[in-house]
């Protein structure tokens, strides 16, 4: 077969040393093998035997996306060589000069043939189709699952090759559509690539058979241990989030995005749909509404609410929404279970985000902290707050009791000067605040150097977790949940016109955190204007979904050739003392009964610096080729019909 070298050895699956997805044990590995009569393990070894059968599929799921960097494999687990693809957009800049980030995206020298931001022969992505393939082919025959238990499991392993298929979907368009597995015999399949259209459809319709032959939510005695395994939600869910993206400007315009180099990829519609379809926008809508009827009718997912009306209660609420397995917010999430630097296989703290926080991969850009509002919805605008005077409070507000003035994921978010650093799942916040300012504790000598963790006068919190509440707790990626449905169905309506419907979505997350609706906090912004409204939407979703893969993508869907472009800034904080700036150091810190809290500074001066030490090839040369990856040469060279992608 010519795809053999995507899709591995039909029982190599079998050997894991990492897992993730949707359950905390996973019965495979060399345990298996010694369970296996003879050792000799087969299809129809697995498939005779209901343990093994499930477990086969439960193995599958662990090859699911998980976002975060959690391991030096060599591969999946190290990500872009610790980077994101936020660092790729303009709220996240990355410091860490070793990072592929760094290497190949800032400088320029990507090339077709690198690995780049997601390997097309890696990632798990072929090996878990493959596998789904196989459980769907074999489990029929399995002895000891009745059939409407086969029924559902079959349901699950198509939401695992719709899922997987997206992930590659977003980095590459159009692919070659498997739909059944291989047995690695050279030449007898030929899978050349499909169109945009057709390979949306193919993922669509899988997530259509799935979903009625679910369960709507998981038995609430089945969560703590099966949270993770895909439900009717989910795949209802995940099915508005391919649309959403499929009608994004990036596939569905009157242009192509790149109109350079080989057009063979958009003559044959395999990057774009060959023009601007207003139906795309239609079926997205449907799904949306088809979902929040669901929601209506069979109940259960919701927000997670905050206990109380505190800005730490609010934050606590969002904490839980985004990190916590088993809430009513949660659609699809991931975990891993790798080893730790003791060798501990179950060592599930974020290890790994909180090194590579502290080598710079991570920070913050103070045009993203403009992003957020201020506490009560209204738009902070740094110059503009700078003007007034205003910028002393851009956090907190010490003359009254350290109240935080900002939209309370801000600090979910990153780091800022002079905030708590610890949380509590009530919303209470203690110990001590950080030191962001030149000579503070965290910046040390400041910015200006442009190194490290607060490389930008901001540092990264997201999955973070490093704080003593926190410390254990399993780092859940968040794949899919409720607030971005609500942010989809927005964008839906407000692409077809319906605007203050969509208003009333996003309203519905900014009122989690104790924020007044967009109108009410933007009284001089036409929202009837579709490009407002969007740009707010988008807005919402930076916010809301920080570091969830969400910016980046929302980039490139919409063509944001100018955010990619724009110079990035950092923060610069001076203490300030009598009107002007002062050199305070730790040692100066009061000792005693006033303690280090009653010597903390109480005024400062900020100011915007652009971002330098590491700059952007795209900040004076962007191309839109980079819209999309390109696919390795050497599949190309091996003529089962893939074509490459535009510009490369």
């Amino acid at each position: 077969m010519k795809l053999k070298h995507i899709f591995l050895g039909a029982i190599a699956l079998l050997a894991l040393s990492v897992t993730s997805g949707c359950v905390d044990e996973v019965k495979f590995g060399n345990s298996f093998l010694e369970k296996a009569p003879g050792g000799d393990v087969t299809k129809d070894t697995i498939f005779n035997n209901a343990e093994y059968t499930r477990d086969f599929l439960w193995n599958t799921y662990s090859k699911l996306y998980y976002g975060l960097p959690y391991y030096w494999d060599g591969g999946v687990g190290v990500k872009m060589n610790t980077g994101v693809f936020e660092a790729l957009s303009d709220s996240w800049h990355s410091h860490n000069s070793w990072d592929e980030v760094n290497r190949q995206f800032y400088s320029g020298t990507y090339l077709p043939g690198n690995a780049g931001k997601f390997n097309y022969c890696g990632e798990n992505v072929w090996s878990a189709v493959r596998a789904a393939y196989i459980f769907l082919e074999n489990v029929d025959k399995t002895p000891g699952i009745d059939d409407a238990e086969k029924t559902r499991l079959k349901a699950e392993a198509k939401c695992i090759i719709a899922s997987r298929y997206f992930d590659m979907f977003r980095h590459y368009g159009g692919l070659p559509i498997a739909k059944q597995s291989f047995d690695g015999t050279e030449g007898v399949y030929d899978l050349p690539r499909a169109t945009v259209e057709e390979t949306v459809n193919f993922m669509v319709k899988l997530l259509d058979e799935a979903a009625p032959q679910l369960p709507w939510v998981l038995d609430e005695a089945d969560r703590s241990n099966w949270d993770g395994r895909f439900t009717k939600a989910a795949a209802m869910g995940l099915k508005c989030k391919i649309l959403v993206f499929a009608a994004s400007p990036l596939f569905n315009s009157a242009t192509p995005y790149c109109t350079t180099g080989n057009q063979e990829a958009n003559d044959k519609h395999q990057a774009w749909y060959g023009g601007y379809k207003p139906e795309l926008w239609t079926a997205c809508l449907q799904a949306c509404k088809d979902f929040f009827d669901a929601v209506q009718t069979n109940g259960y997912y919701q927000l997670v609410q905050a206990a109380g009306t505190t800005p730490g209660q609010y934050r606590a609420a969002f904490r839980n929404a985004y990190s916590s397995r088993g809430t009513t917010e949660m659609l699809i999430s991931t975990r891993v279970k790798y080893k730790g630097y003791a060798g501990d296989w179950s060592d599930w703290d974020s290890k790994f985000v909180t090194e590579w926080n502290a080598f710079g991969g991570y920070t913050p850009t103070e045009d993203y902290m403009e992003m957020f509002p201020w506490k009560d919805g209204r738009p902070f605008d740094f110059n503009k707050e700078n003007k007034n005077n205003s910028l002393d409070t851009m956090f907190v507000n010490k003359d009254n009791n350290f109240d935080l003035t900002r939209d309370p994921r801000l600090y979910e978010t990153m780091i800022v000067n002079n905030v708590q650093w610890s949380l509590n799942d009530n919303g209470n916040m203690s110990g001590r605040r950080g030191e962001l300012w030149i000579n503070g504790r965290e910046a040390s000598s400041g910015p200006s150097s442009e190194s490290g963790q607060y490389a930008t006068g901001l540092a990264n919190n997201k999955f973070y977790m490093n704080k003593d509440d926190e410390k254990g707790r399993v780092t859940c990626w968040p794949y899919l949940r409720l607030s971005e449905m609500y942010l989809i169905y927005a964008e839906a309506l407000a692409q077809n016109n319906s605007f203050d419907d969509a208003i009333k979505q996003i309203n519905v997350v900014r009122s989690r955190v104790g924020l007044k609706g967009l109108k009410e906090s933007q009284p001089e912004t036409d929202f009837n204007d579709k490009t407002n409204l969007i740009n707010a939407i988008l807005n919402e979703r930076a916010c809301e979904l920080g570091f969830e893969d969400t910016r980046f993508f929302d980039m490139i869907r919409y063509r944001r050739a100018d955010l990619f472009e724009r110079t990035l800034h950092g923060l610069r904080i001076f203490r300030q003392k009598d009107g002007k700036d002062y050199n305070f150091s730790y040692s100066d810190k009061k000792q005693g009964s006033e303690g280090w809290e009653a010597s903390q500074p109480t005024h400062f001066r900020y100011e915007k610096f652009p971002l330098g030490n590491v700059a952007r090839v795209w900040w004076t040369n962007f191309d839109t080729k980079w819209y999309l990856s390109a696919f390795p040469p050497t599949e190309i060279n091996k003529g089962y019909g893939l074509t490459q992608n535009p510009g490369w």
